[in-house]
């Protein structure tokens, strides 16, 4: 159902897989299977990660799971009730994302373009892309060749639930993939790839795990903590430092391809929290009191 109605990602779909596995070896400890568990057996499992120490974000991602689960028991048929309906979701602090400054930024990309070559070449158009245009990680590295398009700068990105969004390029961004095609294009099995970052990779394309590599690498020769880097931080500075220079909030959501404005809304508190430092570090009344 979540892969042929929901048209969720094989990486959702792995997650989802997990969750109810883990769930699936608890309830049979107590006689039952996934489908058939009760509240009380929801109630243990819930109290056995958080006493494993569990964060309240991955509680809340398996309460999740579980819900889902059970809505679909009760809406084939397979169940009268759904156990998780009195169930409370884990009480979540607000966690704001992390980000790179600007300077980190211009760093990182300084070392790509020291890199040379093909690798180098590469290097620069996946960081111009992530940080030009806020894309998931899954979304860049699967990037088609085909997404490019011909006669305007932009990128048509499929994203979560296969949806289409049409993502705007940034000059920059435009003349870093020019350059890494020309370095790409010459190697015969890249030439015949449908991927625009083609590797050995059984996709075909880059895997994650490598562009995060890569970008470990990257911060270390910037003089940046490589535990401060990952894809998703570079998508976190995309959306913060466009709405630090004035850009809408429903941009902002299109742009990422975020169903709900509430989840782009975080990117305001970065902005204010941002703000509220640099009035207390910088203002000369908050100078003059200290």
């Amino acid at each position: 159902m979540m892969a042929a109605e929901r048209g969720a990602a094989v990486n959702t779909l792995a997650a989802y897989r997990r969750d109810l596995e883990d769930f699936a070896v608890h309830a049979g400890r107590r006689g039952k299977s996934a489908a058939t568990a009760s509240t009380d057996d929801l109630r243990a499992y819930l109290a056995g990660l958080d006493a494993a120490g569990m964060s309240a974000r991955t509680q809340a991602r398996r309460l999740s799971a579980l819900r889902q689960f059970h809505r679909f028991l009760l809406e084939e048929g397979i169940r009268t009730d759904d156990p998780t309906g009195v169930l409370d979701s884990p009480k979540l602090g607000r966690s704001l994302p992390k980000v790179l400054s600007e300077d980190e930024i211009r760093r990182l990309i300084e070392a790509a373009e020291r890199r040379g070559g093909a690798e180098g070449a590469r290097l620069v158009a996946l960081l111009e892309l992530i940080y030009g245009t806020g894309l998931r990680v899954s979304e860049l590295v699967g990037l088609p060749l085909s997404a490019l398009g011909r006669d305007a700068p932009v990128l048509l990105v499929r994203g979560k639930g296969d949806k289409e969004r049409l993502v705007p390029l940034t000059d920059a961004a435009v003349k870093a993939v020019a350059a890494y095609r020309a370095e790409r294009d010459r190697a015969p099995a890249a030439k015949t790839s449908p991927w625009l970052f083609p590797s050995r990779a059984s996709a075909g394309h880059l895997t994650r795990h490598r562009f995060a590599q890569s970008l470990k690498e990257l911060a270390a020769a910037a003089g940046i903590d490589p535990k401060r880097l990952s894809p998703h931080v570079l998508r976190h500075a995309f959306a913060t430092h466009l709405i630090d220079h004035g850009a809408d909030l429903r941009s902002v959501q299109e742009m990422l391809g975020h169903a709900d404005i509430a989840t782009t809304q975080i990117y305001t508190h970065v902005a204010q929290d941002r703000l509220g430092r640099l009035v207390s570090e910088r203002h000369p009344l908050s100078r003059r009191r200290r």
